[in-house]
């Protein structure tokens, strides 16, 4: 177990915890199916109960919280606000967070392989948020 593997990961999962979070409030607005708009709360209070439940980690392990890119996050509401705004429909609310969720298993993984040192805690949390995203994307296919 190597402690900066931990934090590493944990402070990864951190930020795309926080990335959902904003996505999904970026969205949850435009939303008009009441169904949709519950998954997309549910899921975001998903995030915010495991974004805790890391910084907890992360301060047990002695590190910092982690925003998202600042890159990333600009492409994200850009791509998003653009998007919306070229056609508010819950369509293209759902295909963008499907998007995200993609991007964000992917990313989840990699840092998962990346960092293998981590402790089974910080690892467990990785597979719980990817669960979580994996969920959500699937929930989202009836409005693509």
């Amino acid at each position: 177990m190597d402690n900066k593997d931990t934090v590493c990961l944990l402070q990864e999962c951190d930020a795309g915890t926080k990335m959902a979070v904003d996505s999904i409030n970026e969205t949850l607005d435009k939303i008009q199916n009441d169904k949709l708009r519950t998954i997309l709360t549910d899921s975001k209070e998903e995030h915010l109960k495991l974004g805790d439940e890391i910084h907890t980690l992360l301060t047990k392990h002695g590190g910092m919280y982690k925003e998202p890119g600042t890159i990333a996050k600009g492409m994200s509401w850009i791509k998003t606000n653009i998007m919306l705004g070229l056609n508010e429909s819950d369509e293209t609310a759902a295909s963008l967070i499907t998007d995200g969720c993609d991007m964000g298993i992917k990313s989840l993984q990699k840092y998962l392989n990346e960092y293998e040192n981590a402790d089974h805690v910080s690892k467990g949390i990785c597979k719980k948020l990817i669960s979580i995203e994996e969920k959500l994307s699937k929930d989202l296919r009836e409005y693509l």
